[in-house]
This record gives structure tokens, C-alpha cells and sequence, in this order.
């Protein structure tokens, strides 16, 4: 089993990467291999919706959008963790993550999602919500805890004091494991489900 952990903080020792050590040991424990990405302190720009993706097979922006396609092609899973600017993720990992998904062809089915969120006080919910739809749009189960998958914090290293944050963390990570190791039983025995051929509509026919 492999997890692929992306970060969009731009701080490589903050908040975020508690929580998400936090899964880590967790993940080691359970004989799950992590590797985690940085993304947050990169310079990455937006989509420009050129679409050479499409006939290229990556992304005409070579940067670590394309360096990480590879990495998620082989995981079982998939943890996205951001600190809430605003409301929001990360200006940077959600730019990130719109080239990453759109960019990469291979089939996503059934590849475990988690979202991680940190935040001061308030916001953790949107953005919770936000990353999630990566997810739920490309047949992702969504690995749950025993609450929604944020900690709090402002100053470095304040998530430690979030006892309960950091039990989430830990409950995620045994959740996720267990997901993913199902789900490799279940195409193991029972294969991927049906596709249908997909039918795109536009609100204006």
C-alpha cells in the first residue's frame, strides 16, 4: 500500500506537517508507505485551460505537477493537506491540484481520498468541503474520522496542544489504511465497477 501525501503549506516544519507526521507514524505502523510532497512553498500557477493536456498526456507547464503525476498513478491513496487562508485552501496547492487532476489520464476509481485542514479558528469547514470535491468528482472513495479531518493552530507548533485534532489525525490514518486495503481485497475479487460511457451536457443543452 502507498499513500501520497500532498502539503500546501509553505511552511515544510509548520502546523500542517504535525498533523500530518501525525498519520504518518500511523501509516508505518500499519505497513503503509508514505511519501509526502511540498507544494506550498513552489511557484505554481493556475490552469490556463489550453487543453494540450489532453494530447500531451501531461501537463504543458513542466513543474512539479507533472513530477508528481507519476506518484499519484501508483498510490492507493491519496491525503491532501492545506492551512485555511481565507476560507479556502492554499492559493497555491488548489492551483496545484487543478492541473494535477486535469492533467493526469490514468483512471482514478476507487483511489482513497483524505482531506487534512489546519486552521486559527475559523474556515475549516469550506475548505474541508473545497478539497474534498477533488475527490468526489473522479469515482474517489472519501476516508472519514471521528470528526472532521482538521486541527487547530496559529503559531508553530500549537497543533500538539490539539489533543483532539491529532487523534483524528491518528483515527484517519487506521480508517484510510483500512479502506484501501478493502478495496484491494474487493478488486481482488470482484474487479472495478461497470462504467458507463460518460455523457457530458452543458446547462444550455
Amino acid at each position: 500500500m502507498k499513500v501520497l501525501i500532498i502539503s500546501g503549506s509553505p511552511h515544510a516544519k509548520g502546523n500542517t506537517a504535525i498533523a500530518i507526521n501525525e498519520m504518518v507514524k500511523i501509516f508505518a505502523a500499519e505497513g503503509v508507505e508514505t511519501e509526502i510532497v511540498q507544494v506550498g512553498n513552489k511557484a505554481v500557477r493556475g490552469c490556463v485551460a489550453c487543453g494540450q493536456c489532453q494530447t500531451k498526456g501531461k501537463c504543458i507547464f513542466n513543474d512539479v505537477v507533472n513530477e508528481t503525476a507519476p506518484l499519484f498513478a501508483e498510490a492507493d491513496g491519496l491525503v491532501i493537506a492545506s492551512p485555511v487562508y481565507y476560507a479556502s485552501a492554499n492559493g497555491t496547492i488548489i492551483s496545484f491540484l487543478d492541473r494535477l487532476f486535469f492533467s493526469t489520464q490514468f483512471d482514478k476509481t476507487m483511489k482513497v481520498g483524505a482531506s487534512v485542514v489546519i486552521s486559527r479558528r475559523g474556515g475549516s469547514s469550506s475548505t474541508f468541503d473545497e478539497l474534498n470535491k477533488f475527490f468526489t468528482m473522479n469515482q474517489m472513495p472519501v476516508a472519514s474520522s471521528q470528526y472532521w479531518n482538521m486541527a487547530y493552530g496559529l503559531n508553530p507548533g500549537e497543533v500538539e496542544q490539539d489533543l483532539e485534532g491529532l487523534q483524528t489525525m491518528r483515527t484517519l490514518a487506521r480508517n484510510m489504511t483500512f479502506l484501501m486495503k478493502s478495496i484491494a481485497l474487493g478488486k481482488e475479487k470482484f474487479g472495478l465497477p461497470e462504467k458507463e460511457t460518460w455523457i457530458a451536457t452543458h446547462f444550455i443543452r
